[in-house]
């Protein structure tokens, strides 16, 4: 039924709709499969049936395509030839008692040399792994209390019914998914769900706003028994994995249980699409594993395609639509006394190397407000040492948050080393520069900053937020600064000017209301691959 080199497998030609016309005889539509075959790597996925198979034979609709039929109603045929003998197609394989994935087009291929070496060596290693978990606990990255979960051994319960499992890296991939568990909680009332993330920071923040019917577990080292512990014990009905979170093990062993895998808020930076280009084949056997692939943007959701994804759709960015972090009130007005009414500047999110430059801009600043406080807000809170030992080289008086201290009138930067406060910092704050762009990093989101309704100051380094910042910059509601002058002047120039500052606020809520709606798209998106209540219910 459908035409070589047309580019679309599966796809009925026109021709047999034509001859149809001309000959007034009705197409009828049969399928046969065998329950053992063998599927080549062909354009259209030929199957090859093998003795000592079931056999499943079916016929679908018959099709009369009137003679006088025009040329639109021919499409009309054509379609319905084609929905004929996908029906028909469909029960002669549940006949024949084989699985149609494999002879499927796109169906992507076996895992290979590279990956199958990558799984040897994981499961070779799997004795290493105690040893591992134990170095990094040493170090403050795992949580001794719950190393079992890292090895494929969960320590809850499974709920009943229904199962969706989000992974996520960190706390930016869990603050984004978290309002889209909540919105699926709020349109499937039995369903549950099941986060897994793999830093101590994040199950800290899980542990503070999961809803009641989510629970949270690190994520199993991917190793191949341990990801088979983990999903014997969980069995999801949806896998949910966030950005650029792409794990072999867990994507191959995830797959061969027929768990539908989609990723959402897709991202990909240059490096590593240039890093999946060179490997093709590994990219399309992990890729191609994936029912749906969710990004922020075209360029991204092609990037996806071109390294094997089935469907692959630009629906916004997630990160838009999260609500504000929340701010410990309490916190907020102690900070805010101490303050006592001062110029603030925030530097938020900031790496080695852009320290010294606020510290420069502050010193800068100063000259117009002598009374300023610049509050430094590290990216990574166990530089803050390090931060205030950089201030006091350079004679400034500075005081730590992690010490549990203040800023008094005498102290000019204050170092917010703490996790889980930058909500609260961007409330206080009326401007902020939101590091990572000053040096080489890619930047950081800037929503968060907006929705507080903190002006933002960004360096030009921010192509890991290219769907927010271009929008920003286009609306005239984010300044670019090159170095601490420059950053100086654009602090100068918004703490100087409420009417400015106010009408830069109103500018960038405005432009972050044209990008929304990524979560609305992407929930809807998901649904589909979960069976309403009043389906399970009638299944039952």
């Amino acid at each position: 039924a459908d035409v070589p080199g047309s580019g679309e497998p599966r796809r009925v030609g026109l021709g047999m709709v034509m001859i149809a016309r001309a000959s007034g005889r009705p197409i009828l539509p049969m399928a046969l499969a065998t329950s053992r075959y063998l599927a080549l790597n062909t354009w259209s996925r030929m199957t090859v049936n093998l003795p000592w198979s079931h056999l499943g034979f079916a016929v679908g609709d018959a099709v009369h395509v009137p003679r006088d039929a025009t040329s639109g109603d021919l499409e009309i045929y054509r379609a319905e030839v084609e929905r004929s003998l996908n029906a028909a197609t469909a029960v002669a394989y549940a006949r024949a008692g084989a699985d149609p994935a494999r002879a499927t087009p796109g169906y992507p291929p076996g895992p290979g040399l590279r990956l199958g070496t990558y799984r040897t060596l994981t499961s070779l290693a799997r004795p290493l792994a105690p040893a591992i978990l134990k170095l990094r606990q040493r170090r403050g990255k795992e949580d001794p209390s719950r190393l079992p979960e890292r090895l494929g051994r969960p320590s809850a319960s499974r709920p009943g019914g229904q199962l969706a499992w989000f992974h996520a890296a960190s706390v930016g991939e869990t603050l984004s998914i978290l309002p889209l568990i909540a919105a699926l909680a709020e349109a499937r009332h039995s369903l549950s769900f099941l986060l897994t993330t793999g830093t101590v920071t994040s199950a800290k923040l899980a542990a503070q706003r999961l809803g009641a019917r989510t629970l949270h577990q690190y994520a199993p080292l991917d190793v191949p028994q341990h990801v088979r512990g983990f999903l014997d014990h969980w069995r999801p009905d949806l896998a949910v994995f966030t950005e650029s979170e792409i794990w072999p093990n867990l994507i191959l062993e995830s797959f061969a249980r027929r768990i539908p895998l989609t990723l959402v808020n897709a991202r990909m930076a240059d490096r590593s699409y240039r890093r999946w280009r060179r490997n093709k084949g590994v990219a399309r056997t992990l890729f191609g594993r994936f029912s749906l692939v969710l990004a922020p943007n075209d360029a991204l959701a092609r990037r996806f395609k071109t390294l094997g994804a089935a469907t692959t759709v630009a629906v916004g960015n997630l990160k838009i639509d999260t609500p504000p972090p929340p701010v410990d009130e309490l916190e907020l007005e102690g900070l805010k006394t101490a303050v006592d009414g001062r110029p603030l500047l925030l530097a938020a999110c900031t790496h080695e190397g852009e320290d010294a430059i606020v510290a420069d801009a502050h010193v800068e600043l100063c000259r117009r407000f002598p009374d300023l406080l610049t509050i430094i807000a590290p990216r990574h809170p166990d530089r803050g040492a390090a931060i205030a030992e950089l201030l006091q080289g350079r004679g400034m008086a500075a005081a730590r948050r992690a010490l549990g201290q203040l800023p008094d009138r005498a102290c000019g930067v204050y170092v917010a080393d703490t996790l889980g406060e930058l909500g609260m910092l961007y409330k206080l704050a009326p401007v902020a520069f939101i590091g990572g762009s000053l040096v080489d990093r890619g930047g950081h989101n800037p929503i968060e900053a907006v929705r507080h309704g903190t002006a933002v100051i960004t360096g030009p380094h921010w192509r890991n937020q290219a769907d927010t910042y271009p929008a920003l910059i286009e609306h005239n509601a984010a300044v670019v600064v090159h170095s601490a002058p420059e950053l100086a002047e654009a602090a100068r120039r918004l703490l100087g000017d409420d009417v400015e500052l106010a009408c830069m606020r109103a500018r960038a809520a405005g432009a972050l209301a044209e990008l929304s709606g990524a979560l609305a798209r992407t929930a809807e998106a998901l649904l589909r691959y979960l069976p309403h209540e009043d389906e399970l219910a009638r299944a039952i």
